[in-house]
């Protein structure tokens, strides 16, 4: 089996915030040794998710674990993600799809904004 990502985020008007999420992907890539892993935007960026899970595949990529980069799970994740993904499977039955959970709850999160709050209360202001 041959895994790929999908980090899948918004997509946003401004074009540096976009640029972020690419930047995420492609950490994300180097740091976990992974081969394969591609951005995707809901709206406003490019590539949206179609366009990645397409480009995994022809990679050769037969397992598509997306991430979604959302703090919660909100009306995208509930009910628009679930729906693009079932297309994405009928379009690509050769292929595993799948998502995880959103970032919600990750005890990670809680040491982020644990040393945010620490580094900017130390700073005077």
């Amino acid at each position: 089996m041959i895994s790929g990502i999908v980090v899948f985020a918004h997509g946003s008007r401004i074009e540096s915030a976009n640029e972020g999420v690419r930047m995420a992907a492609a950490r994300l890539a180097e740091l976990g040794s992974f081969r394969h892993v591609e951005p995707a935007f809901l709206e406003l960026g490019t590539p949206d998710l179609a366009g990645a899970v397409e480009r995994l595949v022809r990679l050769g990529v037969d397992y598509v674990l997306v991430i979604p980069y959302f703090l919660t799970l909100g009306l995208h994740l509930e009910r628009d993600l679930p729906a693009i993904i079932s297309g994405l499977r009928s379009a690509h039955p050769g292929a595993r799809i799948e998502m995880t959970p959103p970032l919600e709850g990750h005890p990670a999160l809680i040491q982020v904004l644990l040393e945010r709050a620490q580094e900017y209360l130390t700073i005077p202001h």
